[in-house]
């Protein structure tokens, strides 16, 4: 999925690539119990071809993944956008 702020950035910075992540986090002293058992059923879930195609027609790309991964995910994904938010000096208000 494209979108004009997507496109804008694209024609300045060729090689930049931005992306939502869409998940579901709990707290940090969740059973690892509880996280396996909430993987497993969103994970079967993502897998149901109805839900899929429900999600793929709202522009979704469906992955699934373990909760480790995902939070490495999280985690590049913040780093990522700290280098850019210090190279652009942004500050807080």
């Amino acid at each position: 999925m494209t979108t004009v702020e997507t496109c804008c950035l694209i024609e300045f910075l060729p090689s930049f690539e931005a992306t939502v992540l869409e998940g579901l986090c709990a707290p940090k002293n969740t059973p690892a119990a509880i996280i396996a058992k909430l993987n497993s059923e969103i994970n079967a879930a993502l897998a149901d071809q109805k839900i899929k195609a429900q999600l793929e027609q709202l522009g979704l790309r469906v992955r699934s993944s373990s909760a480790s991964d995902y939070g490495r995910l999280i985690a590049e994904d913040t780093e990522k956008w700290a280098k850019v938010i210090r190279f652009a000096g942004v500050k807080a208000d």
